[in-house]
């Protein structure tokens, strides 16, 4: 039994799990854009060239900067402060998909308020149910659909306008 118990200490797992990267690149002084990259691994081979799953850039990304740079920070990411215009960095799979549904999910948004309770609700959910929400929107006929059923959820219907 030992022998079994040793062999399951010896798996390695990073191999057969996906490859994200986020990638900061800078247009100008106040100007930054954050993607999250999805790249070729064995674990996903009908990646041939890496795949942007999301980005977020401008007034959007200024409103959550604060919860993505938290969020990258526990990740073991940082990014340089204003010395390159491009950067990158890897990511895993949980804090990829998390920041691709996030950015995906507030892209078009314009209110404050809905913007804050999405970013919100996007961080107080699970890793499953994050997941299957990213996969809606990558992979269904009509994503902006899904989006805004999720943002419809996230938001308070019952909030005084």
């Amino acid at each position: 039994m030992s022998a079994r118990i040793a062999r399951l200490t010896d798996v390695t797992t990073p191999a057969s799990a996906p490859v994200f990267e986020v990638r900061m690149v800078r247009h100008g002084a106040a100007d930054t854009e954050v993607e999250v990259w999805q790249l070729p691994s064995p674990a996903s081979p009908q990646v041939v060239a890496p795949v942007r799953l999301a980005g977020l850039r401008g007034r959007n990304l200024d409103l959550i900067e604060h919860r993505v740079l938290k969020l990258l920070r526990q990740a073991g990411v940082r990014f340089a402060p204003l010395s390159d215009r491009k950067e990158a960095h890897a990511l895993g799979e949980d804090d990829a998909l998390r920041l691709g549904l996030l950015f995906r999910t507030l892209a078009p948004m314009r209110s404050r308020d809905n913007v804050r309770a999405v970013a919100e609700g996007i961080e107080a959910m699970g890793r499953e149910e994050a997941s299957y929400w990213l996969g809606m929107a990558m992979h269904r006929k009509n994503p902006r659909r899904v989006l805004t059923a999720l943002r419809s959820l996230l938001t308070d219907p019952h909030r005084s306008a």
